[in-house]
């Protein structure tokens, strides 16, 4: 099971089965394997999480394999949505966007299972979506995502 929540504002968490965490700082944009800084492209490996970092147009895309979800952070609206990276969020679970009004036609080309919006626009995401959720501290992220509909979440943070 995979739990996200703030581990401290603006430092989202994303921690495995195992306990094992990965930091995202919605600010710096920098995203740590515990210790080590995976803000640069490559393919990375550490306690059986599998990351892609792809640079596109001067930007940073992750996707994870965490415990056999996958989980992508986007950190920019302002990119052109072109085939090269489209193809990059298949099958994504987990849809961690900067919270813009942007950032929704982003999400509306990737179908994700569930997706949590970040910073200060969050609620203008959501609310143009027609999503109202109650604010949570955590969300954890079953065996089971229904394939069928997109859940939102809205972290308190």
């Amino acid at each position: 099971m995979i739990e996200i929540s703030y581990k401290k504002w603006p430092v989202l968490a994303i921690k495995n089965s195992d306990k094992k965490e990965i930091f995202f700082d919605t600010q710096t944009r920098q995203v740590l394997l515990e210790d080590f800084d995976a803000s640069h492209p490559g393919e990375y490996e550490k306690w059986g999480n599998l990351l892609e970092v792809k640079e596109y147009t001067d930007l940073l895309f992750y996707k994870f394999l965490i415990d056999g979800k996958h989980v992508c952070i986007i950190y920019s609206d302002s990119f052109e949505l072109k085939e090269e990276i489209v193809s990059f969020f298949w099958d994504v679970d987990v849809l961690i966007i900067i919270g813009t009004k942007d950032a929704v036609k982003i999400f509306e080309n990737i179908e994700a299972k569930v997706v949590i919006p970040y910073g200060e626009g969050k609620d203008v995401f959501l609310n143009t979506l027609g999503q109202h959720s109650e604010p949570v501290k955590t969300f954890k992220v079953g065996a089971d995502l229904d394939g069928d509909r997109t859940e939102f979440v809205n972290l308190e943070g």
